[in-house]
């Protein structure tokens, strides 16, 4: 009896943690299979945002382009005649989305929101992750020997912030909802019901 109420007491994380584990793992394993197709090249994903990133530095006047490295997985940021960043598969934000992906989905909710929430949260680490990327570029352009530490430490403790802070909003979201439901209706006083304003307050009689 005392192993049935204990399974129960942690039957929710056991859940969570279960399939936390299967998708991220699941998601992983296909990436890597994604990548090995694309190899010896850059995936397209990894192209993709270093087009944008190039797109983005041309817009605050960088002379900049993107050129795919056809011997490595990687795409080169180069600065006139002068690589700048060298993007790997890594860097393009996937396996930071399967995380986000995978909490998402074991911590629950509606459906219907849950996609929508997904969706928009996939938009921001895309977004912040550009930023990032922007923000090395100019790191190993203007000081190279921090560039280490930025890229390692700094940048990616910047982007899993956001991830934390879209799990926060969510889990927060999901306890206010659960505190509603699970309140008690108010007690109506047997005599009256109540209106409240600021000034003045009206009592109605209750019909019998």
């Amino acid at each position: 009896m005392q192993n049935d109420s204990l399974f129960s007491e942690f039957k929710p994380a056991i859940k969570f943690v279960l399939i936390f584990v299967t998708i991220y793992f699941s998601g992983n394993i296909f990436y890597g299979l994604w990548i090995e197709y694309w190899n010896p090249v850059a995936d397209t994903m990894t192209q993709l945002v270093s087009r944008q990133i190039v797109t983005i530095l041309r817009i605050a006047n960088e002379p900049v382009s993107a050129f795919v490295n056809s011997g490595e997985p990687n795409v080169l940021i180069m600065r006139s005649d002068k690589m700048v960043l060298r993007i790997f598969e890594g860097c393009n934000g996937i396996n930071v989305a399967v995380v986000f992906i995978a909490f998402m989905i074991a911590f629950g909710g509606k459906i219907k929101h849950l996609l929508i929430y997904i969706t928009i949260g996939i938009v921001i680490i895309h977004l912040f992750n550009l930023l990032r990327i922007v923000m090395l570029y100019f790191t190993a352009l203007h000081q190279p020997l921090f560039f280490y530490y930025f890229h390692k430490y700094v940048f990616t403790a910047f982007l899993y912030a956001i991830v934390f802070a879209l799990w926060y909003i969510w889990t927060l979201r999901s306890v206010k909802i659960k505190k509603i439901l699970c309140s008690p209706a108010p007690i109506l006083n047997e005599e009256y019901l109540v209106f409240s304003y600021s000034t003045p307050i009206y009592s109605l009689p209750v019909a019998s």
